[in-house]
């Protein structure tokens, strides 16, 4: 579902990505493990088609992300911690916004509707302003405008970032239901023991570079059981 090839991407003469080269198989989580800096957001803007790399190319659902943008876009969802909703729409307005622009309105919007308020148990949310939600309850929202058309490949880039620990908790839960559908999700996060919950398989970035890729079992075996341990040996050792 997910194809890096030799990837890149340069601003001005520091390169963010390099060579990058990965592959993601429908039905898996694979986790996107690095530090500020790495190059997992670059990553994965590339992938969303909001940046164009340097070098390479990347196909999302066997489309590429620079030729055919659209049909990416058609294809994914992205979360990213820090996304917001409109303060002063309602759940129900909020998410009837976004589903226009994949053209779910009228009876596919409703339907979109409840599929989404069931998988995230989210009827609460519907009828209260945003700005009126727990933390928890408008990242419900941010979770349901990314999956309402329901993409088979979602993004998730540090969607943890500023959530209490029900709300965490919650996302994580989220991830492995999404996963157990078919879908296929890129996790990317510094948080080891988010990608130990989640994860299938593991890829290490230092400096724009996958040093290491693996299951998640064999990136614990590294580290005599932990993925911390394990990302900080390899990441030395690249070093």
């Amino acid at each position: 579902m997910i194809e890096v090839n030799h990837l890149s991407k340069a601003y001005g003469k520091r390169l963010a990505v390099a060579d990058l080269s990965f592959q993601v198989a429908p039905g898996e989580v694979y986790a996107l493990l690095g530090p500020n800096g790495a190059g997992k957001t670059t990553t994965l803007r590339i992938l969303s088609t909001l940046v164009r790399p340097t070098g390479g190319n990347a196909k999302v659902a066997g489309f590429d992300v620079v030729r055919e943008p659209l049909e990416v876009r058609r294809r994914l969802g992205l979360v990213n911690g820090g996304m917001r909703v409109y303060d002063r729409l309602t759940g129900r307005e909020a998410l009837a916004f976004f589903a226009s622009f994949y053209g779910l309105e009228g009876q596919a919007f409703q339907e979109a509707l409840n599929w989404v308020v069931e998988l995230l148990q989210m009827e609460e949310t519907l009828d209260r302003k945003v700005m009126e939600m727990s933390t928890g309850m408008r990242q419900k929202v941010v979770i349901a405008r990314a999956i309402l058309h329901r993409p088979p490949v979602l993004l998730l880039d540090e969607a943890t970032a500023g959530l209490d620990v029900f709300a965490r908790r919650a996302l994580l839960e989220f991830v492995k239901a999404y996963r157990d559908l078919g879908h296929t999700l890129v996790y990317s996060t510094h948080a080891m023991s988010e990608a130990e919950e989640v994860a299938d398989r593991v890829g290490f970035l230092h400096k724009g570079r996958l040093v290491y890729q693996g299951s998640l079992t064999e990136a614990r075996s590294l580290g005599q059981g932990s993925l911390e341990r394990a990302f900080v040996q390899v990441v030395k050792e690249a070093a």
